[in-house]
């Protein structure tokens, strides 16, 4: 699966993958994978992600349109 709403994300926020992977405390390479699609994210990363965009998973999965994090 390829994760393009990660890379969306990313780059809408100005932000590299060396910075963004630092964020996240994950390996630029890793990162780099996941938003290719040459790896799935696992769950605690896409929390993160979901975190630090501030949407939900459900968005970042592309099950939904709706950025909004229901809180």
């Amino acid at each position: 699966m390829k994760y393009g709403r990660i890379y969306n994300l990313r780059t809408d926020h100005d932000l590299t993958i060396k910075t963004l992977s630092a964020e996240i405390d994950l390996h630029r390479d890793v990162y780099a994978r996941y938003e290719k699609g040459f790896r799935d994210v696992p769950t605690d990363v896409l929390i993160k992600l979901a975190d630090y965009y501030n949407v939900s998973v459900d968005y970042l999965l592309e099950r939904t349109d709706k950025k909004e994090v229901n809180r």
